[in-house]
């Protein structure tokens, strides 16, 4: 079993940045992908970023790529999100996820993933 437990969202301007950590509890941590996915009002849960377990390889939704970093700590059981130029359509809860599968492919697929965390609500003010 792995419990998720996100944080490090808020407010923030236009044109800013926040950083989401997620802190996993549970041995498989470091073999796992983990990914992060976001909600908008009204809206489905979309895929955000995902890394594998090894933390050599990443994947981004278009709508982030090149704005948003993915990285993990295997040692502190914590997969980071680094959000930088922000627009106010970034505005969502936050959600960590992680795959059971061990050292698994990444996947972007929300029903790949096995386990979430509660969420962490980001607001980006224009």
């Amino acid at each position: 079993q792995v419990q998720l437990v996100e944080s490090g969202g808020g407010l923030v301007q236009a044109g800013g940045s926040l950083r989401l950590s997620c802190a996993a509890s549970g041995r498989t941590f470091s073999s796992s992908t983990m990914g992060w996915f976001r909600q908008g009002p009204g809206k489905v849960r979309y895929f955000v970023a995902a890394i594998d377990w090894s933390g050599r390889s990443t994947y981004y939704a278009d709508s982030v790529k090149g704005r948003f970093t993915i990285s993990r700590d295997n040692a502190k059981n914590t997969v980071y999100l680094q959000m930088n130029s922000q627009k106010p359509e970034d505005t969502a809860v936050y959600y960590c996820a992680a795959r059971s599968v061990r050292w698994g492919p990444i996947s972007s697929e929300r029903h790949e993933y096995d386990y979430w965390g509660q969420g962490t609500q980001v607001t980006v003010s224009s």
